[in-house]
């Protein structure tokens, strides 16, 4: 990721940049006014002869305005720095949220959601102090050296080459700081505090299945194995670094730096090159030179920390969004084409290859075929959480390319057997795409679902909270989302597995509510169960990513292929499952 792409995201910022920077150099030259003034009243009282009063006083005067001033003009440049970081921190997420909601859904469901949380939450505020601090403290640590070694070189040169030598010893460690291998190693450490977070994200989401199937434990030892390798990493950089930082400390250290200028100044004064009073100003502002330069080691920790994190932030903010159309064409009808398409995760291998296929209205059609077979991925199609590779899929007539979200969305619904379901109250979740339905269609979507009697027990019925008052089991939440599809009365519904944890009863009164409810409509399922199969208007048997057989049941079985032959291993094993031992 290079510095430019960087500046892209900052760019629109540059103006406010400026000023605090603008702010921060007023403050800080003002701030050395207080020790100038220190200075000139040292020197007034160490000169031989009466006390010149008006000098002593302009001196202590300018010094209490230059405070004054610099108390101003930092708090102003501290206060526009952090207004800036939440205008930078809250645009980040607007823009995360707003791409997330246009990348292909596919690539969602491939990322981890421990890694994505981390950068839309902790990546982005990383960005906190090198946006609201590091602005101020890098120009306070360019501004007040340069100032003070002008006027330290004015009072005498030779002592001012003496008082860079901590200076410039600290700098010597900076490169060593910045080695491939240090680097190497901040990155790891940022993918272990991911991983850290992805373990203990997954554990949480699947705490159930883990603790039902007695995987508590090994759970547990993943997120054990990813702190340790957070800890072995860590230390491998603390010991890698603790040196540089612990001879940079050493170097700008208060001590160390007296101790080089009174070394220094006594040579110069026993030699007759300078007076005592001239030492004066180099044990003030000797110490000032030193505070900004370790400034500036914390200002690279959080210039190189941000450049990571605005790195992963741009990562995802320059991967492709589905298009959506200048000018969406309305669908004609509801019937579904697929147009030889073929689609590929990668390059070398399709998943889908040129597939042809027709969803005629108030037809049932039933995906069937081996794992891996390509049925998910076809389906997947439908919803845009892919485009196909080659080929094109039209609804209506219209390629869902030119369709857009908002007619596709209105047309198609969709129910997947891995169901989201929102934090959020029974109803508004099923009410999900129909936030103004009444209560009364509300309850007939969920018994049209099966899941009415269950909502009832809950503790407040369709106004318990999922999560907070209520957890529903992997069949419940089918039923719901269900629920959720047949109430947004979409011409087409795709269920993708989504009565996999149905009893039998449940899902026959269910399979009834797709075939009753409106003689149109398209629907297209991967079967579950066969008996949703053998009443299918057309079965499409997949294999390898290619239609081998498409048409009833019946007719599919006389023809003794391929079907017939995934038809009988299944019942042998059903009725295996089922005989006594």
């Amino acid at each position: 990721m290079s510095r430019v792409a960087h500046h892209r995201l900052l760019r629109p910022y540059a103006a406010r940049f400026t000023t605090v920077v603008i702010l921060q150099v007023i403050g800080s030259v003002a701030g050395l006014a207080p020790l100038l003034a220190v200075v000139e009243l040292g020197r007034l009282l160490l000169t031989p002869g009466p006390l010149d009063a008006d000098r002593a006083w302009t001196a202590v005067i300018v010094g209490a305005a230059g405070l004054f001033v610099r108390l101003v003009f930092t708090a102003a440049a501290a206060g526009v720095g952090h207004l800036l970081d939440d205008h930078v921190q809250l645009a980040f997420r607007r823009r995360l949220a707003e791409h997330l909601g246009r990348v292909p859904l596919g690539w969602l469901h491939s990322r981890r959601t421990g890694e994505l949380a981390k950068i839309v939450g902790e990546d982005v505020g990383t960005v906190h102090p090198f946006i609201a601090h590091t602005p101020g403290e890098l120009t306070s640590a360019f501004v007040v050296p340069v100032v003070s070694l002008i006027y330290l070189i004015a009072v005498d040169w030779r002592l001012a080459l003496i008082t860079l030598i901590p200076v410039g010893l600290a700098v010597a460690l900076v490169p060593l700081m910045m080695t491939p291998s240090l680097t190497r190693q901040e990155k790891r450490l940022d993918q272990a505090m991911g991983q850290i977070s992805n373990t203990v994200v997954e554990f949480v989401r699947g705490i159930a299945v883990v603790k039902t199937f007695g995987g508590s434990q090994r759970a547990h030892r993943r997120f054990l194995t990813a702190v340790d390798e957070f800890v072995d990493t860590f230390n491998r950089w603390v010991r890698s670094v603790s040196p540089i930082a612990a001879g940079m400390q050493l170097a700008l250290s208060p001590p160390f730096v007296l101790l080089t200028i009174l070394i220094g100044g006594t040579w110069l004064v026993t030699a007759g090159g300078m007076t005592a009073v001239d030492v004066l100003p180099f044990l003030l502002l000797g110490l000032g030179l030193t505070a900004p330069v370790a400034a500036l080691g914390h200002g690279f920790d959080d210039i190189q920390a941000a450049t990571r994190a605005v790195g992963r932030i741009r990562d995802v903010l320059s991967q492709p969004v589905v298009d959506e159309p200048v000018d969406a064409i309305a669908p004609h009808g509801h019937r579904i084409e697929f147009h030889g398409v073929r689609f590929s995760h990668t390059s070398d291998r399709d998943v889908l290859h040129g597939v042809d296929l027709t969803l005629e209205p108030g037809t049932v059609t039933a995906l069937v075929g081996p794992s891996g077979s390509g049925k998910s991925t076809l389906v997947q199609l439908l919803p845009r959480f892919f485009d196909p590779t080659d080929g094109r899929i039209t609804l209506g007539g219209v390629d869902l390319r030119d369709l857009g979200s908002h007619h596709l969305y209105r047309h198609v619904a969709f129910v997947f057997q891995d169901v989201q379901l929102l934090r959020a109250s029974v109803g508004d979740n099923i009410a999900l795409a129909v936030p103004d339905a009444t209560p009364q269609r509300i309850v007939e979507a969920a018994t049209a679902a099966g899941i009415h009697d269950r909502i009832e027990r809950l503790p407040r019925g369709y106004r318990t909270i999922l999560g907070e008052e209520a957890v529903l089991s992997g069949g419940e939440a089918q039923r719901l989302a269900l629920a959720r599809a047949l109430l947004a009365d979409t011409p087409v519904l795709v269920l993708d597995e989504a009565t996999a944890f149905a009893d039998p009863a449940t899902e026959r009164a269910i399979r009834a509510t797709l075939t009753d409810r409106g003689a149109d409509r398209t629907v297209l399922v991967i079967a579950h169960r066969w008996e949703t199969i053998t009443e299918a208007d057309t079965v499409v048997m997949l294999d390898d990513g290619t239609i081998v057989e498409q048409g009833r049941h019946e007719d599919l079985l006389a023809n003794n292929g391929a079907y017939a032959r995934l038809w009988r291993t299944h019942r042998a094993a059903d009725i295996d499952r089922q005989e006594p031992r």
